[in-house]
C-alpha cells in the first residue's frame, strides 16, 4: 500500500490534470511511478517531466546503455517498480536478456561490448562509492565524449531520485505484478560486484 495518496485523474484538482494530461500526451504516455507522488506538487511533476523526458529519450547515448545505467541504480536500490518498467525497456533496445538477469541477480554480467562494460562499471562506482575512479572517468570521456559522461552521470543521479521517491513513499507495482527484485539480506542498499572481482576470482 503506497504511503500517500494517488490520485486518479477524476481526483485531481486542475492544476494536477492540466500536467497529467501533458505527460500522458508526451513520450511516456502513462503517468506512472514517482510522477504519481510528484503531482502533489504539480509545478515539480511539471519540470520532473521534462527533466525525465531528456534523459531517458533526448541524449547521446545509445539506449541500451541508457537502460544499463538505469538498471544498475534501479537495483542499488531495490527499486521495484523502477526495476519492472527498465529490464523492459532495456530488453526492447537490445541489452542482452543474460546481462539484465545477472545485474538483477547480484551476480558480474558478462560483456561482450566495450561500452557495455564501461557503463556497468561507472555506474556501480558512481552508486556504490559516491566518486568515479578516473581511469573509469577519462576511459567514458572518450568513449562518449564530455557531454556524453554530463549526460551518464546525470541519468544516474536523477534514477537514483526516482528510486527514492518510489521506495519513500512505497509507490506499487501494478496490481497482480510480483516484485521482481530480492532485498538485500543486511536491509541496507544492494552491493553492486565490480567486475574486477570476476576477473580476479572472487
Amino acid at each position: 500500500m503506497p504511503r500517500i495518496p494517488l490520485p486518479g485523474p477524476e481526483e485531481m484538482t486542475p492544476a494536477q490534470r492540466r500536467v497529467h494530461d501533458a505527460i500522458i500526451s508526451g513520450p511516456r504516455g502513462t503517468l506512472i511511478g514517482p510522477l504519481r507522488a510528484a503531482i502533489h506538487n504539480p509545478e515539480l511533476a511539471e519540470r520532473w517531466s521534462a527533466l525525465g523526458e531528456i534523459l531517458r529519450f533526448r541524449t547521446s547515448l545509445p539506449k541500451r546503455l541508457s537502460e544499463l545505467a538505469i538498471l544498475v541504480t534501479g537495483r542499488r536500490w531495490t527499486s521495484q517498480v523502477e526495476w519492472w518498467v527498465h529490464a523492459r525497456a532495456a530488453a526492447d533496445a537490445g541489452l542482452d536478456a543474460a546481462i539484465i538477469a545477472a545485474i538483477r541477480e547480484g551476480a558480474v554480467p558478462d560483456f561482450d561490448d566495450a561500452k557495455e562494460a564501461l557503463v556497468y562499471r561507472f555506474a556501480c562506482a558512481l552508486q556504490q562509492n559516491g566518486q568515479v575512479p578516473h581511469d573509469i572517468y577519462d576511459d567514458a570521456v572518450r568513449q562518449f565524449g564530455v557531454a556524453g559522461v554530463v549526460e551518464l552521470t546525470a541519468l544516474i543521479g536523477y534514477y537514483t531520485m526516482v528510486s527514492m521517491t518510489l521506495n519513500a513513499h512505497e509507490i506499487p507495482l501494478p496490481e497482480g505484478v510480483a516484485a521482481p527484485l530480492e532485498a538485500p539480506g543486511s536491509g541496507g542498499l544492494h552491493v553492486l560486484p565490480d567486475i574486477k572481482e570476476k576477473s580476479e576470482g572472487r
